[in-house]
């Protein structure tokens, strides 16, 4: 029985499963990589908020171990700062920095745009597949990834979102439910602040019936019953994110991965508070603490900026209180001690097996 269809054809893939490319605190290490791509799937480094020279030793580093196809994941949506009512909030964040004991900085806000930096170093480096988050390749990077046989991943929360990445080259297009942890993918959050929240099972079978390119189902998927729910839709597979987060070669800090442990399908909330753009994560006390100040974040990347030194002071001193704990809704069904590639395996096993069960091939 053989798992193998148009998603794996495009990407030069074995098994329809993409890990997700988490950005952020070195989560998406070489090692988590590696061990998903040596196991038949898709791994993706998670770069959106790397220096363009990490990428790129990154990348080599990648390719020391394995020669099959990954992927590199970037953000393409507007990096300029906005600092209106910068005051208030930094006033309710140094509340906070009390709690950890740092001051505020001194310096002013600046939030540094390196995607075209970032770019070139996937081109020159010949990375096989560039996927994005929270919009689509600009035009120009669309042409050149296309000049240089990249495959061009693009997540989507609409079918409006759909038809505008495959008109404009998208190869696969991921459609993100509700449930996804992390940043909602919506491209346009002043038209939608708080991110288009459809839920997969109606997501899905909609895009589908809409674009002719492949379709990636992601949010919730923990295991093969997913992966069959999401073909039976009509998409080619899966991106899976949270499953990989509390795996063995995570870079994801020890107190992330408890808390995502010890949460539940009503852990999670959607918040604006750490970074400006809508993200799902567990529920803590800098998201309540800034809730009940009424006090409005900044947008996005300014609110992502002034909040990482409680982020990083957090993580340093062990207190997931005031780390981001990003996570879709399903953590009932995290395994403990899995490595990546049992992931990839144990959920292809299932598949295979529900598959038998209703006498498919």
């Amino acid at each position: 029985m053989n798992l193998y269809n148009r998603v794996c054809e495009v990407l030069d893939i074995k098994v329809p499963i993409i890990q997700a490319g988490m950005a952020g605190d070195k989560i998406t290490t070489v090692d988590l990589i590696v061990n998903v791509c040596e196991a038949g799937g898709l791994g993706t480094l998670g770069a959106a908020y790397m220096h363009p020279e990490d990428i790129r030793q990154a990348v080599r580093e990648i390719r020391k171990y394995t020669n099959r196809t990954f992927a590199v994941n970037l953000f393409t949506t507007e990096m300029a700062d906005n600092t209106v009512g910068i005051e208030e909030v930094q006033q309710v964040l140094d509340t906070m920095r009390g709690v950890l004991y740092i001051k505020r900085g001194d310096q002013e806000v600046k939030t540094k745009n390196l995607f075209k930096e970032q770019f070139k170093v996937l081109v020159e480096e010949q990375v096989p597949v560039v996927s994005t988050a929270l919009g689509i390749l600009p035009p120009y990077a669309m042409k050149i990834a296309k000049e240089n046989d990249m495959k061009v991943i693009t997540m989507v929360t609409t079918v409006r979102e759909a038809l505008t990445a495959q008109e404009q080259g998208t190869d696969v297009i991921v459609a993100q439910g509700s449930e996804a942890g992390g940043h909602r993918g919506t491209f346009d959050v002043n038209e939608c602040p708080n991110g288009a929240n459809i839920g997969l099972f109606s997501l899905v079978p909609q895009v589908v019936d809409q674009v002719d390119v492949p379709v990636i189902a992601t949010g919730g998927i923990m295991d093969g019953r997913g992966l069959i729910a999401a073909l039976a839709l009509g998409a080619s597979g899966v991106q899976m994110g949270t499953a990989f987060l509390a795996t063995q070669e995570s870079g994801a800090h020890p107190c992330y991965k408890e808390a995502l442990h010890e949460s539940n399908e009503e852990s999670t909330v959607l918040t604006r508070h750490f970074s400006g753009r809508p993200a799902r994560g567990i529920a803590n006390t800098f998201i309540k603490e800034f809730n009940n100040s009424k006090i409005q974040p900044l947008c996005f990347p300014t609110q992502n900026t002034i909040t990482g030194e409680i982020r990083k002071a957090a993580a340093k001193q062990g207190n997931k209180e005031y780390m981001s704990l990003w996570c879709g809704q399903s953590t009932r069904l995290l395994k403990k001690d899995k490595t990546a590639d049992e992931i990839v395996t144990d959920t292809i096993q299932q598949a295979k097996s529900i598959l038998q069960t209703f006498n498919y091939s």
